[in-house]
């Protein structure tokens, strides 16, 4: 799982620079897997969360062929929000792939 959180990170930080130019408040992404994404300390609103995801999404799919869905009922059931977080996205995206969580 290290490798796939590692690149992971890589690839939420792309997302998130892809979208920081539409942002009033940039997500700070050099603070890597530490950056802020959503809730209290994040720069996102709801809409730009669904843009993110949506992005990171298409670029697991596009440069790693993975495709996963990170926005469903098992993100949003957490009891630590996926979502505030680079490394928290990353981490979730990851667990998608472990074979206990029955899906890729």
């Amino acid at each position: 799982m290290d490798d796939n959180h590692a690149s992971f990170v890589v690839l939420v930080l792309a997302a998130a620079e892809e979208l920081n130019p539409s942002l009033e408040e940039p997500v700070d992404v050099a603070r890597g897997a530490d950056a802020p994404l959503y809730g209290d300390d994040g720069p996102l609103d709801s809409l730009a969360l669904v843009t993110l995801t949506s992005t990171v999404e298409q670029r697991l799919e596009d440069e790693l062929g993975i495709v996963v869905t990170l926005t469903d009922e098992r993100a949003f059931s957490q009891a630590r929000s996926p979502f505030r977080t680079v490394g928290a996205l990353a981490e979730f995206a990851a667990s998608l792939l472990e074979p206990a969580s029955g899906r890729v």
